[in-house]
Formats: C-alpha cells, structure tokens, sequence
C-alpha cells in the first residue's frame, strides 16, 4: 500500500516499526537506512517514497541539519520524526524545519501505528501534551499569532471543533466527542484553517493557547 523508509541507527527499534507497519499497513513496503547519509543516498535513488520515519539522533544529524538535508533533497516526501527527544521547543522546531509530526519512542504500538495513519490522512501529528501545552517562548508565538477578527468568521460549530484541537484531539476523538463523522471534523478543520489564515493544525493549536472559547461560544 505504502513505501516507507525507516531510518534509525538502532536495529532492534526499526524491526519494532517495521513489525508496527506490516500490521497497521499490509502490504506496505519498508526500507532501512542508519544514518544521514545513508538516508539521503537512498532519497536520491528512490522518489517514489511516501513516508519518511527520521531518528532525530542518528549519526550525521547534527542537531536539526540533517532534518534539514533530507528536506531539501525530497521535498515533497512527508518526514516524521521518531525520537526520545522530550524538549518541547526543540520538538516544534522540527515542525517549523518541515517534518509533518513528531512520535515520542514511548509511544505504545498502537500509537505510533495511529500516529502514521492520521498522517497519511493529511494531518500533522503531535503528542498530545504538545499541543495541549501552552507555549510561552515569544519567538514561538510570534510564529503564529490568531487575530480576534478571525476567530469571530467562525461558525459555533467550528469554534466547538477548535475548542478541542487545542486539547491535542485527533479528528477521530473529536468526530466521537461531538457525535459527527470525521469527514465532517475534517471539513471543520480546513474551514477553520482558511478562515484563520493557517498552513496545519498545529499552528492553530498554537496560535489559540490562550483563546477563551467561553467568550466567542456566548454570542
């Protein structure tokens, strides 16, 4: 179904992926790589590759460089981080350096099994004490600021769903919470990203930590 290179120095966690993936994924194929240059040789070689699964610290990184490097190489391939990395800045920089999700390597199996999958559907994966987490670094903020004109052409409806964007739900949960389908939660979210003039989801979440949706809810 996809072709996904896992590139990680750690043989054992790139079979656990692996495994995760012929599970989650039949038929799927996977390729290995260890290190940065491993990587990016096989880019080169291979365009034809739908997902990237990137160890933040394998040999070559140097810091967010080599995240950089295989970005630049094969920008149109989705890249999601897969590391230990628990500083909450240096993960949302990866974002802003072009990955399209960050997964912790404590994630269960099925997480990280959800996590892929919500990519693929075309959203950006953060844990979700990341998006729930308020960002107080100015330069952050400054990335990605809502303007309260903006908030006020949304709809009740999608000021609910954003409402529990901001608590870091994926379309799935939200679609449960508010008894809808997650086609109608997906429609909710590109409506709110147009009208809010964002480019994904997590510079939403971002952007409205500190909006008090009980105030725009009571009109």
């Amino acid at each position: 179904m996809y072709k996904i290179l896992v590139a990680d120095d750690h043989p054992l966690f790139r079979d656990a992926i692996v495994n995760i993936i012929g599970i989650k994924f039949p038929g799927s194929t996977t390729y290995e790589t260890e290190d940065v240059d491993s990587t990016l040789a096989f880019v080169k070689e291979n365009d034809d590759i739908d997902l990237i699964l990137l160890d933040l610290n394998m040999p070559g990184m140097s810091s967010l460089n080599g995240l950089l490097d295989i970005r630049n190489e094969c920008p149109t391939t989705p890249v999601v981080i897969v590391s230990a990395e628990q500083e909450k800045q240096k993960i949302l920089q990866t974002i802003s350096y072009g990955a399209v999700g960050f997964i912790s390597k404590s994630s269960s199996k099925d997480v990280i099994g959800e996590a892929i999958e919500s990519v693929f559907q075309g959203n950006v994966y953060l844990p979700s004490d990341i998006m729930r987490s308020q960002v107080n670094d100015t330069s952050t903020k400054k990335e990605f600021q809502v303007a309260p004109e903006n908030i006020s052409l949304l709809t009740r409806r999608e000021l609910i769903v954003l409402k529990h964007l901001t608590k870091g739900e994926a379309n799935k949960q939200i679609g449960f919470n508010l008894h809808i389908s997650e086609t109608t939660v997906k429609s909710h979210v590109s409506s709110i990203l147009k009208k809010l003039g964002a480019s994904n989801r997590v510079k939403v979440v971002l952007g409205c930590s500190d909006v008090d949706f009980n105030q725009y809810l009571k009109r």
